[in-house]
């Protein structure tokens, strides 16, 4: 059975479609987002809510602690029980998600590379990085994974590292896996839509009203209760737009204006990177919204699609 994939930037619209599609080919939706999986984060993540979702079941939302700090592998892994467990009874899996990275894994049934993210080997690289710097680890890496060094930026320290820490637990590169799992056929057929508006300015608009939205439906009482819990320093989580930037507002450090002025700003960079990354593909079927978004019309075209696919 073929899967149906929402895909597009922040603010794009994705939640409603898939919900509308789903309902309309026996669906269920599974979100691809790495940080709607948090508990308490329905509005920053702009997570769907019990109203939103109509009675559609929805996988992979408000499931880890924010205490915890999810791997890629462990949400890929827990996305395909997901939809493993949705086929088993004969419905469709609705994949919906901005997050690039995951959604591409998902759909080719990667693996990661191995490698314990937070063991004793990334506990010296840390306290290497912290004494010597990054070049003398870039230098490493160089020497064992000269490809991984070239690739990646200087400033990319947490991929450094991360291709570090494989090497030095595995005695594999993290490119050798790579290009052996790249070279895989595809775990699932999908059909992949895209949204995004024509217009760039149409976008940044949204993204800001969306924000003041999340303001005013309780967004600062949320982060209050996330920073009351005193999560460990560097929780993933605290790392999400509209979370880092409120701590400091919590704190009187910056005032509240400034923070959501901050947030808008990131979210708008945050969407041309979804962009970026998701028009690299080029078999997501674009649906460009223009000023406003009419659900009614991407439903009936998205239809058309999907039918064109074989997807009655």
């Amino acid at each position: 059975m073929k899967l149906i994939t929402i895909a597009g930037p922040t603010a794009s619209g994705k939640t409603r479609l898939g919900i509308l599609l789903a309902r309309q080919y026996n669906g269920e939706v599974v979100s691809i987002d790495s940080m709607q999986i948090y508990k308490g984060m329905t509005i920053g993540t702009a997570a769907p809510t019990a109203a939103e979702t109509g009675g559609v079941p929805h996988h992979m939302v408000g499931i880890a602690d924010p205490a915890e700090n999810w791997s890629a592998a462990r949400f890929v892994q827990a996305a395909d029980g997901c939809i493993q467990d949705i086929l088993a009874r004969g419905r469709r899996p609705v994949l919906v998600g901005g997050t690039g990275l995951y959604l591409d894994a998902v759909l080719a049934g990667r693996t990661f590379a191995s490698g314990s993210a937070g063991g004793a080997a990334r506990a010296k690289l840390n306290r290497q990085l912290a004494e010597e710097g990054i070049g003398p680890l870039l230098e490493e890496l160089g020497r064992v994974d000269p490809a991984s060094a070239a690739r990646l930026h200087p400033a990319d320290t947490k991929r450094i590292l991360r291709a570090l820490e494989v090497w030095r637990e595995t005695g594999r590169t993290i490119s050798q896996h790579n290009a052996e799992t790249q070279s895989l056929p595809p775990k699932y057929e999908s059909v992949k839509i895209g949204l995004a508006f024509r217009d760039r300015e149409a976008m940044k608009a949204l993204i800001d009203r969306r924000v003041d939205a999340m303001l005013a439906d309780g967004l600062l009482e949320e982060v209050r209760a996330l920073a009351e819990r005193d999560l460990p320093e560097g929780a993933t989580a605290l790392q999400a737009i509209g979370y880092k930037e409120l701590l400091p507002a919590l704190r009187g450090e910056v005032s509240l204006e400034a923070a959501a002025a901050e947030i808008k700003l990131r979210s708008r960079q945050y969407a041309k990177r979804q962009l970026t990354w998701l028009r690299r593909d080029p078999d997501i079927h674009w649906l460009l919204w223009e000023k406003k978004r009419d659900f009614a019309a991407a439903c009936q075209k998205a239809t058309e699609i999907l039918m064109g696919e074989g997807i009655q």
